[in-house]
């Protein structure tokens, strides 16, 4: 899985802050009980000069080490029974001043064995899932929302098929896509005239990829495509790095979504970028999500035939159907 991180960045200061939170309250619990039974600090303090004698020991070669160690452990086991007495004696359940951890598996270090923790994982989840609800439009780009309702149940004289029944399929090609992610074996091209919900389903999609954990861009072609100019003729040093940090997301993210492919100007620059963005994903087997209102013949005059080879070739197409859903929702 690829981690933005700057995100990630975020999501490590959310959980030392966090680890710092469960270390006062540790403290605090500590200096309460210390107050109350002041026998136990005694205690405690004697293990501690165990731990460390337990230490000295171990370096040292005499002869009855064995021995000396077997008094160690026996005199460390009473004092914690009379340690777990002391506390519950008082009300206190024996791990009371145990060390608070958030995630015991990696010790709220975010890392087991070299490799990212479930719990960091789920930090830099909520983290990008904020983040791309930024770019979402309305907030509520949920499948469980999508209304099948407000497509026609008549069916077409030609094909047989109403548009709501023609949505549904498309409706579920994209549920499963999303919630099988990332083990999907095409990419998708979501085609239809304006208002028949492309970029809601795809928001969907966006969503609920990015809940699972993955990284997701998710940005109008118009947007998309600028970016890759502005990385090549920024004055500024911080639009250059702002741009060369969008460009490298867009390319190694897990999930590109491009919303409204057919927006935006077609320049030389925007063909080469968009050529780059589709060709360099496609490569490295990194999945893409297309909507456009194209089609085939308008895809192939305004882009190369490279580019066309590509989308028409490289991607599943779904094709949504019935009457502008945006008008419907007015009239309700």
């Amino acid at each position: 899985m690829n981690f933005d991180g700057k995100i990630l960045a975020r999501a490590r200061t959310e959980m030392f802050a966090e680890r710092e939170e469960n270390r006062l309250r540790q403290q605090q619990r500590t200096e309460k009980v210390y107050r109350e039974i002041p026998a136990l600090e005694a205690i405690d303090n004697r293990m501690r000069g165990q731990m460390a004698e337990l230490v000295r020991l171990t370096l040292s070669r005499r002869p009855d080490l064995k021995e000396r160690l077997d008094e160690l452990k026996e005199a460390n086991l009473d004092l914690q029974i009379k340690r777990a007495e002391l506390l519950a004696e008082r009300g206190y359940p024996s791990d009371y001043l145990d060390e608070i951890l958030s995630c015991p598996r990696c010790r709220d270090t975010g890392m087991v064995d070299g490799q990212v923790c479930d719990c960091l994982q789920k930090r830099y989840n909520r983290e990008l899932t904020k983040e791309l609800s930024i770019l979402l439009r309305s907030g509520d780009e949920r499948f469980e929302s999508f209304d099948l309702t407000l497509y026609p149940d008549t069916p077409d004289p030609v094909s047989g098929f109403s548009a709501r029944s023609s949505m549904k399929a498309v409706y579920e090609g994209c549920r499963k896509f999303a919630q099988s992610f990332p083990n999907v074996s095409s990419n998708l091209l979501l085609r239809g005239p304006s208002g028949l919900g492309k970029t809601y389903l795809s928001a969907c999609i966006a969503r609920t990829v990015a809940e699972k954990g993955y990284s997701v861009c998710y940005d109008s072609a118009s947007a998309a495509l600028e970016a890759f100019e502005r990385q090549k003729f920024a004055r500024e040093a911080k639009d250059q790095e702002l741009a060369d940090a969008r460009v490298r997301s867009m390319l190694s993210c897990d999930l590109m979504i491009l919303d409204d492919l057919g927006t935006e100007m077609v320049t030389p620059l925007s063909l080469s970028a968009l050529y780059t963005l589709l060709n360099s994903r496609l490569s490295s087997q990194r999945r893409t999500v297309i909507s456009t209102n194209c089609g085939d013949e308008e895809l192939k005059r305004r882009y190369t035939p490279q580019i066309c080879s590509r989308i028409l070739g490289e991607f599943l197409e779904l094709p949504f159907t019935g009457n502008d859903i945006r008008l419907l929702r007015r009239k309700k």
